[in-house]
Formats: structure tokens, sequence, C-alpha cells
């Protein structure tokens, strides 16, 4: 397999995510202004004095992050009030790298299986040896082209 300067810049990508990965999604999540808030004994009166707006706006954001439906920008105004800095990632679950690899293997196998399925209706079924030979080399080949390619 050719290394491109995607394949580069994907290594570089998943070795910055890399502590981040190994995070868990926590109890916190969700509820971070609430529990950051007390953490720090501001009351809600307080944070909404800090924040610029009514105390009923403060419980309001704490519900709707509970609820997940609280915007960047209303969770970046009241981190900054809290002096906190607001970190949003998206990590994903395994290397880049393996993600393609496994998204290349599920293209080649539908591929693969699509054609043993219509050779099999016309009586020249194919032995799962030779069938799974097919899916390590269309997957070889997908995986040198286009990246893109797998996303159809």
């Amino acid at each position: 397999m050719r290394t491109t300067l995607h394949d580069l810049g994907n290594r570089q990508l998943d070795a910055a995510l890399s502590p981040w990965r190994a995070l868990r999604p926590s109890q916190l999540v969700g509820r971070c202004l609430q529990t950051i808030r007390q953490a720090l004994g501001l009351t809600t009166r307080q944070l909404a004095q800090r924040v610029g707006v009514s105390q009923a706006a403060v419980v309001a954001a704490e519900r709707s992050e509970a609820d997940q439906y609280i915007t960047l920008a209303t969770l970046r105004r009241y981190a900054n009030a809290m002096d906190c800095e607001l970190v949003y990632a998206l990590v994903p679950r395994r290397s880049l790298q393996e993600t393609i690899e496994a998204q290349a293997e599920r293209v080649a196998r539908e591929e693969v299986s699509r054609v043993r399925q219509s050779m099999a209706l016309e009586d020249q079924a194919t032995s799962k040896t030779f069938a799974e030979r097919q899916v390590s080399q269309l997957k070889r080949k997908l995986l040198e082209g286009r990246p893109s390619r797998l996303w159809r």
C-alpha cells in the first residue's frame, strides 16, 4: 500500500487525537455547566450576573445542556464567565486508518457479495476461499484509490 500525503496527515491527526481517545464519556456529559458552577460555589444568580443574563436564563441553559440542546456559542459564554475553556472535539473511536480500512473492507465485501449472488443465480457459484481472496484484492485496490470512493 502506498503512503500519500493524505495518509501522513491522518497519522498526524491520529497522534493528536490519541490522548482524547483514552477519555470516555462521563457523568459530566450534559451537566458540565451545573457541575462546574456548583464546584466553584456560584449560585445561579451569581452566574447570571457574570454572564449578563437572568437567573432563569442560567437555569434554562443548564437544562438545555442536560437535554443536549445547548449551542456552542452559549456554552462558550458560560465557560468564559466561569473562567473555563470550552473544548469541543470529535474523537474517532479508533484510528483513522482503522476506520478507513474497515470501510474499505465493508465496501469490498458488499461488492463481492453482489457479484457472488449474481453468479450463484447463474449456477456459477464460487468458493468461499475465492471470495475472500477477491475481498482482499478489492480492499487493497480501494485503499490505493481516492478515499472519497469509500463513502458513496
